[in-house]
């Protein structure tokens, strides 16, 4: 754990220095504020975005995340001169306890995320679009992985992709660096939609509007247990999801949804005990 649900109970008040933020029906908008370098991630920003990430998992109110982008480029991946030269600048948020995978972390979140990207996608841009639930992207969107270009090779994007795509595709990406549009992302898996510029927050807000209608502590429990039936043997998971199960009928949501289908009216989500 990188930070605990304590050190994350409020985000910080003078605000981040390479993100921005919002909250507004439970939703929490996430956006890469650093436009000048094509918002590639330097460890004060990994830093940020672990800190903010652990917020929306363990805030009750925070049902849905949003993660945008300022500027022309959605995400440059890591800043490597940043990585070259090392990093002494100060953060804005506490040192976290680890390194900062983005895989990982965006594994961890548990609650649905849907990725808003506006513009170019790269390298390990590529995690932060590969974790996320959703992904809509307008149609001049490019996405492309140039690692081997520079001696270097995307392992943690490879492992990410492989969750998406069948492993040549994933490989066949890797290797040959090419860069894809939009509609090659929709149709190998990487985007879900595909919206024009001028249509792009229309479609999220309608994704938005749909989630908000289920339950948020089925969607949790769902995501949750999608990644935990990895580490477990296929002899186990019928046990383990049958126990899941078993837990999410005992939640305020499994209560109230029941009660509202059989007195036939729209549910109130997010109701205690």
């Amino acid at each position: 754990m990188l930070y605990t649900p304590e050190q994350t109970a409020q985000l910080p008040e003078e605000g981040f220095q390479y993100l921005l933020t919002s909250a507004k029906d439970h939703v929490l908008t996430i956006t890469l504020n650093r436009p000048e370098k094509k918002n590639a991630l330097n460890p004060p920003m990994l830093s940020e975005l672990a800190f903010a990430m652990t917020y929306a998992k363990y805030s009750s109110d925070i049902w849905l995340i949003v993660l945008a982008a300022s500027g022309d480029t959605f995400c440059a991946g890591m800043d490597l001169k940043r990585l070259a030269v090392g990093d002494t600048e100060s953060m804005s948020v506490p040192e976290p306890a680890g390194p900062v995978r983005l895989g990982e972390l965006m594994a961890d979140l548990h609650k649905p995320c849907v990725a808003r990207v506006q513009g170019a996608v790269y390298a390990g841009g590529f995690l932060l679009v590969g974790g996320s639930t959703y992904v809509v992207a307008v149609e001049s969107a490019t996405f492309s992985l140039p690692e081997v270009k520079r001696g270097l090779f995307p392992f943690q994007v490879l492992a990410v992709l492989l969750d998406i795509m069948p492993a040549r595709k994933a490989l066949d990406l890797c290797l040959r660096a090419r860069t894809l549009t939009a509609t090659d992302a929709l149709n190998i898996g990487l985007v879900t939609n595909v919206a024009p510029v001028n249509e792009l927050d229309d479609v999220i807000m309608r994704l938005l509007d749909e989630l908000r209608e289920f339950s948020p502590t089925a969607m949790q429990f769902g995501l949750r247990a999608y990644q935990q039936l990895k580490s477990l043997p296929p002899i186990k998971q019928q046990e383990f999801l049958y126990d899941q199960f078993s837990q999410l009928q005992q939640t305020p949501d499994a209560k109230e949804g029941i009660a509202a289908f059989l007195e036939k009216r729209k549910p109130n989500w997010g109701i205690s005990d």
